[in-house]
């Protein structure tokens, strides 16, 4: 058992750091790449590298461009050309609408060509395609990629206490159990305190005590 509650220790905590974490990275993904725009509307600037405190290069942060896709973007009218121009491609049921693999492999066509127009292979007609328009579908973006050996070496900066991150405490911090650290652990604490006293109730019968449906309906009761 003691094991098993070292382990909850430990997972509970690893659980509130990753938590951390996690939303510490959104908002400082999202500040850099308001900086490299900023940055590469200013000095063409699009790529930063990223180095530790002793200088060594741990990775690299690049601009991405979202590449444009073929998107319908008037249902109707595309439908329309397409009952006109390709009508076996077609379904009929209640409503008449174009095949969902037709539909996708034109839009491939039309994304490779980088332009809403499509070659009839048969007549040789070049088509402009009416309700499809190519364009960037995401947000522009940014790309982080590692020098060799980079994660290790940041791995090692921060466990050494040479990298200090907003908002997520250090292995040192942890250890010693400072700040909001210090909470958690007193709070698992706690917990586990009060889980061996209920162990013992349940080792001391408590199931078969009269009272125990009651307990359960109180529980329920506030679970609402």
């Amino acid at each position: 058992m003691s094991n098993l509650r070292e382990l909850g220790i430990e997972e509970a905590t690893l659980k509130a750091l990753a938590d951390t974490v996690t939303d510490r990275l959104k908002a400082v993904r999202a500040q850099t790449q308001a900086g490299l725009d900023d940055a590469e509307e200013q000095s063409g600037t699009r790529q930063v590298v990223a180095k530790l405190p002793n200088g060594t290069q741990v990775a690299t942060l690049s601009l991405t461009e979202p590449k444009p896709e073929a998107k319908i973007t008037d249902a109707e009218a595309f439908q329309a050309w397409v009952m006109e121009t390709f009508p076996d491609e077609i379904q009929r049921r209640f409503v008449a609408e174009v095949r969902a693999a037709f539909a996708e492999k034109l839009l491939g066509q039309m994304t490779a060509a980088g332009v809403a127009r499509l070659l009839d292979t048969e007549t040789g007609e070049l088509h402009d395609v009416p309700g499809v328009e190519v364009k960037a579908t995401r947000s522009r973006n940014h790309s982080l990629r590692f020098k060799p050996g980079g994660r290790d070496a940041i791995a090692a900066a921060w466990q050494a206490g040479e990298l200090a991150l907003p908002g997520v405490p250090t292995p040192a911090a942890v250890e010693s159990g400072e700040g909001d650290t210090s909470k958690l652990l007193a709070r698992i604490a706690e917990l586990e305190e009060r889980d061996e006293w209920l162990s013992a109730l349940e080792a001391a019968g408590v199931d078969n005590w009269q009272g125990i449906d009651v307990a359960h309906e109180i529980r329920r009761g506030g679970a609402e």
